[in-house]
Formats: C-alpha cells, structure tokens, sequence
C-alpha cells in the first residue's frame, strides 16, 4: 500500500488511467473495472474533460465493491474562483454517482495566473466532504511548493501531483518535482508510465534499443512482461511514485497489476537506470 501524501488515503502502489475507455468496449471496460478493484484499493483516475467519467460512474453504480475515484478540474480563464472549482467538483460527483471522490485534482496550472487562486477551492472540497484529499498535475516544483503552502493554512496536505513520468520521460527526476514530492510528502503520480505502449513490448526495430533489450533479458529472467518490468522500475524508484497505466481490457489490467508481485534486484534497477536517459 502507498499513501497519497499525508491525506491517510490508502491506495495500491498501481492505479488506473481511464482516459481511453469512452471508446472501449462497455463489457471489457466493466470486467477491467472489476479486476482492478478485485485487487485492493485501486486508484481508479479520471477528469471532467474525460467521457470516462461517466464510464466510471456506470462502473461504480452496477459493482457493489468499494474503489478509489480521482478525478480533475478542468481550469479556464473564467473557471477561477472556489465557486467554480465546487461546482465543478459537483458536476463529477453527479456523473460519477457519488457523494465524495477519494482524490480531486486542478488539471493543470494556467499559465500567467496565481494558482494558489484554486486553493480555496480544494479547501472547500475537502470541508465540505465532497473530497477526501486534493492534488494538482501537471505542476512544477515551485507551482507545487506554493500549492502546499497555500493549503497548509488551512490544515489541508498537498496529497498528489500527477506528471508524465517513465523510462522514457524522467525530467521529474532533474526539473525538482521528484524531489519537491519527497520533501512536502505528496505522491507523484504517474502517468503514461509505459510511455503511450512503447514500454510494452520489444518490437524488432526496438530490439536494437539498448535499453529495450535489457528490459526484455530481465522480462524473460523474472518470467515477467517487458511492461512489468518498465513499471517495476518506478515502482522501486521512489516511494512517494504511484504509476497509473492504462487498460481497457482485463489481461491487461492484471498483467499491469502482475509487476507488484515481485521485484527487480539491485543490479537490475541499476543496470536500467543507466540505460535509460535522465532529464528527458
């Protein structure tokens, strides 16, 4: 279990990205929704720009079991006041078909604006119970600092920055969003951690890819996926990382849910390390 910063929500170290399922098959998608929270407390992620999260909704609304919902706010010029931050929350409340979302984020800093402007907001949600933690995405390390700083006032821990992060995009590691998230104790959350299915598999042309055919040599001596050994990798890279992988289907889901049963060695998560490219 990975907890979302200090907000005491409990999540398995995977979750879900749901961004692909409005164009999914219905039944696949209600058999993946069932597999990931067969598992434990799975993070399920959407947003209010996302059809999912109405897919979501229908998921939650036919399966009797307990999961965990995240989903965003989706800031414009306009959208700017706590009022509206509320009122959008409460949009996905109602196709979500819940009363509270375990974790809700602001989608992404506009640039030119305070975004501290989107604090009261969280705040708000919170009180109100209508959240149970909040977070942001897509957010730079001083954007993050000033975030968690504005909620403190009010009690209320920074749980979450959700950032593309993998093998093949590790700037979080150089630009100081890693590193802001082990200081303020917020969970990075990973997005398209197998790189859009380029981490999935060692085609013939990656094959001669230094770092795709020791992702595959170590695949092969785990008896594992070659995406089970990328999200392995983040999984041991730091704590506070919580990779979410997409899946509209249920092999797929377990395969990704596959990578928490074992770990890489030392030597292994090393050897990958230096294959892949920092800063990029």
């Amino acid at each position: 279990m990975r907890t979302l910063g200090r907000s005491g929500v409990q999540v398995l170290p995977l979750g879900i990205g749901t961004n692909k399922w409005r164009r999914a098959d219905r039944s696949a998608v209600k058999e993946t929704y069932r597999t990931v929270t067969g598992a434990g407390p799975c993070m399920i992620d959407t947003a209010e720009i996302y059809f999912s999260e109405r897919v979501v909704g229908d998921c939650l609304r036919t399966d009797p079991r307990p999961a965990i919902t995240a989903t965003k706010f989706f800031p414009l010029p306009g959208r700017t006041s706590p009022r509206r931050v509320i009122s959008g929350l409460d949009g996905s409340l109602a196709r979500l078909g819940v009363k509270t979302v375990d974790l809700y984020y602001i989608h992404f800093p506009l640039p030119l604006l305070d975004i501290t402007v989107f604090a009261d907001g969280l705040v708000e949600a919170v009180k109100s119970g209508k959240a149970r933690a909040v977070g942001v995405a897509n957010f730079g390390a001083d954007q993050m600092r000033r975030m968690a700083d504005r909620l403190a006032r009010s009690g209320i821990p920074l749980a979450a920055n959700q950032v593309h992060y993998s093998l093949l995009k590790r700037k979080v590691e150089t630009n100081g969003v890693l590193t802001a998230c082990r200081e303020l104790d917020v969970a990075l959350v990973a997005y398209f951690p197998l790189a859009s299915g380029r981490l999935t598999r060692a085609s013939d042309q990656a094959r001669t890819n230094a770092l795709m055919t020791l992702l595959a040599e170590i695949a092969t001596a785990h008896g594992a996926s070659i995406s089970q050994v990328a999200l392995n990798w983040l999984l041991a890279r730091d704590p506070h990382v919580i990779p979410i992988p997409g899946a509209t289907k249920s092999q797929h889901a377990q395969a990704n849910l596959g990578a928490l049963n074992w770990r890489l060695t030392s030597e292994e998560f090393e050897a990958i390390d230096r294959a892949s490219v920092r800063g990029s």
